[in-house]
């Protein structure tokens, strides 16, 4: 344990966090996105049991998103047609405004299959049990000033 540190973060994810450089990209996806299938050259992390919302949450507090890019932060936009309750975006937009100060004008939405080219892009997935759908974050480091 550390102190100041989240218990969420865990030793195996604060590595990849420290490992990523400027511009690299993160996924927290959700429980029905294809992790290993889009990680095949990422570094996929199992957090089972866990929600997207605790872990962005815990990596907020310790990465910063890109000062040099307008939209640091995306989530994949809901297929047209689609109902399904994208009121987690909302927690999000919380949870970001806490730590970025430029608040959720970072957020930008990506069509699904642009996600997912995005994601295959990715330094590392990490694999949750989170049950909402639509609830993939990618999010772009930037630098410790």
């Amino acid at each position: 344990m550390l102190k100041g540190i989240s218990p969420m973060l865990s030793p195996e994810l604060l590595k990849v966090l420290c490992e990523m450089g400027h511009s690299d990209t993160i996924v927290i996806a959700d429980g029905n996105f294809p992790a290993e299938t889009m990680g095949k050259n990422a570094i996929v992390l199992r957090m089972d049991g866990h929600g997207v919302p605790e872990i962005l949450e815990a990596i907020l507090s310790v990465f910063p998103l890109d000062q040099y890019v307008e939209k640091p932060v995306s989530l994949m936009e809901r297929v047209p047609g689609d109902t399904a309750d994208i009121s987690i975006w909302k927690t999000y937009e919380k949870l970001i405004e806490k730590e970025e100060k430029r608040g959720t004008a970072v957020i930008q939405t990506l069509e699904r299959f642009a996600f997912y080219e995005e994601a295959k892009k990715a330094y590392a997935i990490i694999a949750t049990s989170e049950t909402s759908q639509y609830a993939n974050i990618l999010l772009q480091k930037g630098c410790v000033l």
